[in-house]
């Protein structure tokens, strides 16, 4: 009897996926399961993610990709850069801004609106059984679990609108923008966000209002981004303890160890935490 040749043990190919971002990477994950051999570029939460340069390295995974996942709305524009660099009509490229119509200029952070994990999931989904029809019904059961998982972080969402309404907050940053407009909370100092997000020094007149905001108790919480912290927004952070305004700490990168969902329902809950505190 012939023993097995080496193509018969061979371990199925996987679908090769690059996700800009870690978060989107395990959306894939779960999705795909052991399917898909998925490399997340921007993975690091004590990166700023704003100051990422792409490399020769994510240029060579880009160039064996089956898919890619990336955020869009001008967040990674080095990504559509790449990929215009090396085509291949054999890719399949998912943006989750066009998927949500967010556009240049929009608040890029998507992935704190409740509308877009689900819209990304969809159309992973759909390029998965597209790549792989053989797994079709795992990859839709898989969806299906997905989505569902994502119920209790909505209900959660639903139940702090109720309650919270109209409440005013304020930001270094419009990282957890989508998220509190999902709650319905009133966010001010916009231009101030803005600036520091593209790094450019905010106007005298915005830093003024932030910290009478925060000296007269305007608002219920402050939300920074550990991710890109400065002096100035420091010695804001430094005005909110001294006024007994809490601060709650957001990330623009998914942490090691968690999935989104475990992610997203700890910022919310430390986000619920601080608009209960009195």
């Amino acid at each position: 009897m012939l023993a097995p040749s080496g193509a018969a043990w061979a371990a199925p190919a996987r679908i090769s996926v690059v996700a800009a971002e870690n978060f989107y990477g395990d959306v894939v994950r779960q999705l795909g399961g052991e399917n898909v051999d998925v490399t997340s570029i921007l993975n690091n939460p004590d990166q700023d993610p704003h100051l990422f340069e792409a490399s020769p390295k994510t240029a060579r995974a880009l160039q064996h990709a089956a898919l890619v996942v990336y955020n869009g709305a001008d967040y990674d524009p080095w990504m559509a850069k790449l990929l215009a660099a090396s085509p291949n009509a054999q890719r399949t490229a998912i943006v989750a801004a066009s998927l949500v119509g967010a556009k240049p200029g929009d608040n890029p952070h998507l992935w704190y609106k409740p509308q877009t994990m689900p819209a990304v999931a969809r159309a992973v989904s759909a390029a998965l059984v597209a790549a792989d029809p053989a797994h079709r019904a795992q990859y839709e059961a898989n969806l299906a679990r997905f989505i569902q998982s994502l119920a209790p972080f909505e209900a959660r969402i639903a139940q702090l609108r109720q309650s919270y309404a109209g409440v005013a907050v304020t930001a270094t940053e419009p990282v957890a923008g989508y998220l509190c407009d999902a709650i319905g909370l009133t966010m001010r100092n916009a231009r101030f966000q803005l600036s520091v997000m593209n790094d450019t020094e905010p106007a005298a007149s915005d830093i003024a209002a932030f910290e009478a905001d925060l000296r007269g108790k305007r608002v219920r919480a402050l939300i920074y981004n550990a991710q890109a912290v400065s002096k100035l927004t420091e010695r804001m952070m430094g005005i909110a303890k001294q006024t007994r305004v809490p601060t709650i700490s957001v990330t623009e990168t998914q942490p090691a160890g968690k999935t989104y969902q475990q992610w997203m329902s700890g910022q919310l809950d430390a986000l619920a935490n601080a608009l209960e505190a009195r």
